[in-house]
């Protein structure tokens, strides 16, 4: 039998790709692509997400972006019938679907709200605080009886106290009425619904200095 032989310098044929190994890579890529582009969407749970809330009597759930009368205020969720939504809230801006999604934003916000109240509340129990250690003094004209000619009214004690460095306004001062006398005072002051200090005031016959004698 004849040998074949290779002529000098020849080099061997390059063999050619795998089709399966070809196939491997392309599948890699496919998964890789598919890795960065992240998760497959799921149309049903996105449909979940944003589907209104329904409550077990033919109601739904919205929540209020405005005060309705007799229906509730800003943020709050209440049961309307679908008709009354539709027709009404929903058309009119004074409400929004109870999707979950809705409701998670308005609870940040709720949170939010409740961190400023708080921050706010401690801001006007130390200025409380402050108050309570420190004393006014007004001066005003009064007879030998120590009667005054005029009055002492809760207008005086807020600028007296916004003298000192206190942003009180009138309507935080309780007084049952013009003060008329010299004397020593405890007047209240009202900071917040449950927030109350009181600040003592002297009421003091208007310092007059006397002429001097002549020579």
């Amino acid at each position: 039998m004849a040998k074949t032989t290779k002529p000098p310098g020849a080099t061997p044929a390059a063999k050619a790709p795998s089709k399966k190994k070809s196939g491997s890579m392309a599948g890699d890529t496919l998964k890789a692509k598919q890795a960065a582009a992240g998760p497959a969407r799921q149309p049903g749970v996105e449909r979940r997400k944003n589907h209104p809330l329904r409550a077990k009597n033919g109601h739904i759930h919205v929540l209020l972006t405005q005060p309705v009368p007799h229906v509730g205020q800003p943020g709050e969720l209440v049961n309307v019938r679908p008709g009354f939504a539709r027709n009404y809230l929903l058309p009119q801006g004074l409400a929004t679907f109870a999707t979950p999604h809705n409701l998670l934003i308005v609870e940040k916000h709720r949170q939010r709200l409740k961190k400023q109240e708080e921050a706010r509340r401690a801001d006007l129990q130390s200025l409380g605080a402050q108050i309570v250690q420190r004393s006014l003094t007004i001066e005003a004209n009064a007879n030998e009886e120590g009667h005054l000619y005029g009055s002492v009214n809760a207008d005086q004690i807020a600028a007296a106290l916004k003298s000192e460095g206190f942003p009180i306004e009138t309507e935080s001062v309780r007084i049952e009425g013009p003060l008329k006398d010299l004397g020593l005072y405890t007047i209240k002051i009202h900071l917040a619904q449950d927030i109350d200090t009181e600040v003592k005031l002297w009421v003091v016959p208007t310092h007059t200095d006397e002429a001097a004698p002549s020579a």
